[in-house]
């Protein structure tokens, strides 16, 4: 089969996960074989690890991978944007970097979409701890303020409040965007990611638009992969501020300010109980995370 033509274009964003991403590569090559003609885009954000002399051997040793080198850190939605500009399938699937493919996952993922016809817009798998065996929570309802406060207060994810990992397939508001199919006309559609969103919170903005153009997203539990979760995400506190401004940028964009001021109320009241526990306990991530968490508060 020849890449040059291919029916499915898997993207994968890069940033100093040189391993990660050539295991994440393998699985995609073991898993798929030449079952289907599919092509695999990287874009490498400016490692400045040895992802791109790595990543060019792998784009010199088979046609079927094309590497993007970006030289800046542009951000995980418009890395991906990027790719879907280069692809030529006519169905688009995002993997993270830090995504293993078990056995024939992408095949079930990919033959299940054909088959809903237009029943459905986007399908995410099923994604799993470095186990293979612990369910990961990897979608969930759109994040209303009840949603944000059980998330920040009650372990909402824990309850499946939050996020969960359904046992059947199923209807849901948003899935993970370590593992997100659906067509190219489908992702132009709606305009793909908003890249000013830098990393977190991408994916649920994309299918809030989805849902008011009456798409549907589904979860197909049938389709097995690895998620290395925060892999390359740079510790803990990275994630939560990301989280923090996502939530904020979110909010901004399609709320009224009503639900904007309860929502920053929910995000000082999360910051200054994390920093007093954090002071009782003398926890230096704790104070310094929250600090930072509470600042970005204070000045949006």
């Amino acid at each position: 089969m020849s890449a040059y033509n291919p029916e499915l274009s898997i993207i994968i964003v890069s940033y100093n996960t040189v391993e990660i991403t050539k295991n994440c590569i393998e699985s995609i090559l073991k898993s798929v074989k030449d079952l289907i003609n599919y092509e695999i885009i990287v874009i490498d954000n400016n490692s400045i690890d040895s992802s791109v002399g790595e990543l060019t051997n792998y784009e010199l040793k088979t046609k079927r991978i094309k590497l993007i080198k970006n030289k800046e850190n542009v951000g995980f939605a418009k890395a991906n944007n990027q790719g879907v500009k280069e692809a030529k399938g006519r169905y688009i699937l995002f993997l993270n970097s830090d995504i293993v493919v078990l056995n024939d996952a992408i095949i079930k993922l990919l033959n299940y979409f054909k088959q809903s016809g237009d029943e459905i817009d986007f399908l995410g798998g099923k994604l799993y701890e470095k186990d293979s065996v612990t369910p990961q929570p990897s979608a969930g309802p759109f994040y209303t303020l009840p949603v944000i406060f059980a998330a920040l207060f009650l372990k909402g994810d824990y309850w499946g409040l939050t996020r969960f990992s359904p046992t059947t397939t199923k209807e849901v508001d948003w899935i993970s965007g370590a593992c997100i199919l659906t067509t190219k006309a489908k992702f132009d559609k709606i305009h793909g990611f908003d890249e000013k969103i830098f990393m977190y919170m991408d994916e649920i903005d994309m299918f809030y638009r989805a849902k008011k153009e009456k798409m549907r997203v589904f979860f197909y539990p049938e389709s097995h992969f690895i998620h290395l979760a925060s892999a390359s995400s740079g510790g803990r506190t990275y994630p939560i501020l990301q989280v923090y401004k996502g939530f904020l940028y979110f909010y901004k964009k399609h709320y009224s300010p009503p639900y904007i001021f309860f929502l920053k109320f929910l995000l000082k009241l999360k910051a200054f109980t994390a920093l007093l526990f954090g002071k009782l306990t003398r926890s230096q991530y704790l104070i310094q995370t929250y600090e930072k968490a509470l600042r970005i508060t204070q000045k949006a």
